[in-house]
């Protein structure tokens, strides 16, 4: 029924964190970022946004 290509991808805790330093050091948007690694913008953006929440520098949704 449901193919690999349809599932999610899962990264490493490393992966995303390096994902979220390159996100914030390169100088590039997220998206731009994503596009070089290979992945979908939409994770990398979560990760960053997370990232930003767990710094106490964001909003924790309700």
């Amino acid at each position: 029924m449901g193919s690999k290509s349809n599932r999610s991808r899962r990264y490493t805790e490393e992966f995303k964190r390096d994902a979220v330093a390159l996100a914030r050091s390169s100088g590039k948007t997220v998206t731009e970022m994503a596009q070089e690694c290979g992945v979908s913008a939409e994770g990398p953006r979560n990760w960053v946004k997370q990232d930003t929440i767990d710094r106490g520098q964001g909003r924790r949704d309700s």
